[in-house]
């Protein structure tokens, strides 16, 4: 039997973070009241939950279900068949709005293989940014080391937490709105202050933060409690010249097609992300996607008599079981989705 799941809109979700953020996010969705009593991130139709803290980050449905629980019972419905077989019917991806208040420090995220060995888990942490917004004069990101860097120079770095040394180790990269960054598992990597960010990325929350004082409550919290000996085992301590990290980002703020590709080639075997700017009426294939609706005013309507209004602010989860959608408006959406079935590869 076929599926007949509809497209569901869903509110903020922005379980307590660490650093400062959530003005960007505020605005964006036209909340009322005091913007700082946001948090930084919004975790849009989130099936993870926030690092050993039970339920807290899932998203939660109209009718009262953890999301993660209602495609758990219909993983077929809600991802396809070929998907639900592919990731033992998991959604494989986490969407959030990440708002830096302040730069976030120096840390890096663990690989599937690195994740399987000490965490249990089929997923590492590859992600991706993309830049809808900035603040400030200078608005920069900071990602891969600018030379190579020896294991025992860095547990010096993390021993004496020497933060203006790791952060100088970084390529510095200025950003502005339609540039997009990949980050590869293991990579070191840093959003600076003024950055706002759709982040797509492997559906986890294992941070490895070299940078922990100031940020964290203790050394434990950076390691995960495995104790930096082992999480650096996880980091990409290469070089990163400007010809290889050319390869992670785009700049696709000039592009002005009805659909864009936004993330560099590498990040399709984990997620994908498109910029749509409808020209009358965009047909879309059915598949799991989460719609990050960043200007204008519209209508999403299903190939069953659905129909979904959308508008500036608006974050919607879209089931496979919708079948072929169409957005129709003035309006420009992100469209973020898992990999496509038979493209997913894992990192090793």
């Amino acid at each position: 039997m076929r599926s007949s799941l509809e497209p569901v809109a869903l509110p903020a979700n922005q379980p307590p973070q660490f650093y400062r953020g959530g003005e960007a996010i505020a605005a964006l969705r036209g909340a009322d009241g005091d913007p700082r009593a946001f948090g930084p991130e919004d975790w849009v139709a989130s099936t993870t939950s926030l690092f050993g803290q039970g339920t807290a980050g899932l998203s939660r449905l109209p009718d009262g279900r953890w999301l993660r629980d209602a495609v758990r019972a219909d993983p077929e419905g809600w991802l396809g068949a070929e998907h639900a077989a592919a990731f033992a019917g998991s959604t494989a991806l986490l969407v959030k709005l990440l708002d830096a208040g302040q730069r976030l420090p120096v840390h890096f995220h663990p690989s599937d293989a690195f994740a399987r060995r000490h965490f249990d888990s089929h997923f590492g942490k590859a992600e991706a940014w993309i830049v809808i917004g900035t603040a400030g004069e200078d608005p920069r990101v900071h990602a891969g080391f600018r030379q190579a860097h020896g294991v025992a120079e860095i547990e010096e770095w993390v021993r004496t937490q020497d933060s203006p040394t790791m952060l100088d180790a970084l390529n510095s990269v200025p950003v502005r709105p339609g540039d997009t960054v990949y980050i590869p598992a293991g990579l070191p990597h840093a959003i600076g202050s003024g950055v706002f960010v759709v982040e797509l990325q492997q559906p986890t929350d294992f941070s490895l933060t070299l940078e922990w004082r100031d940020f964290l409550a203790g050394p434990d919290k950076g390691h995960l409690g495995l104790g930096f000996a082992t999480a650096l085992e996880a980091l990409d301590t290469s070089a990163w010249d400007a010809r290889r990290l050319d390869t992670l980002i785009r700049r696709t703020g000039a592009e002005q097609e009805t659909t864009v590709n936004l993330l560099a080639g590498r990040a399709s075997r984990y997620f994908r992300a498109e910029q749509l700017r409808p020209r009358g009426a965009l047909a879309l294939d059915p598949s799991f996607a989460v719609l990050v609706v960043l200007e204008g005013s519209g209508v999403l309507r299903t190939e069953r008599g659905g129909k979904q209004e959308l508008a500036r602010g608006d974050t919607l989860v879209v089931p496979h079981g919708a079948g072929e959608t169409e957005v129709e408006g003035e309006l420009t959406v992100i469209r973020c989705r898992p990999p496509a079935p038979g493209k997913e590869k894992t990192d090793g």
